[in-house]
């Protein structure tokens, strides 16, 4: 099986940077696609930023040019740069691996953008 530890979520202010990690162990070979997702309370969980194994990615709307998703295969790791964060960027973020054998998630990281 896969497992992921995901973290280095934290408050920041507006217009403040946070880098968030995600390192997955177990049964490495069986990952394809990588995401990051957030759940603020009484919102949705949505998808925010995706890397397929050719390296493409994809963003929401909403982080598209301030977030950048990246990830390093060798050290088994997945990253979340984030920038430019605004209040609404507030919520649990979790790292999201698809694998041969469904998907798997992190434990989820609290963001917290606030003056």
């Amino acid at each position: 099986q896969v497992q992921l530890v995901d973290f280095g979520g934290g408050l920041v202010q507006p217009g403040g940077s946070l880098r968030l990690s995600c390192v997955a162990s177990g049964t490495i070979w069986k990952i394809g696609t990588m995401n990051w997702y957030r759940q603020a309370p009484g919102k949705q969980r949505e998808l925010v930023a995706g890397i397929v194994p050719s390296g493409r990615t994809n963003y929401a709307d909403s982080v598209k040019g301030r977030f950048t998703i990246s990830r390093d295969a060798a050290k088994n790791m997945l990253y979340l740069q984030m920038s430019s964060l605004k209040p609404e960027d507030t919520a649990v973020y979790f790292c999201n691996a698809i694998t041969s054998d469904g998907n798997v998630w992190g434990q989820g990281t609290q963001v917290t953008v606030s003056s």
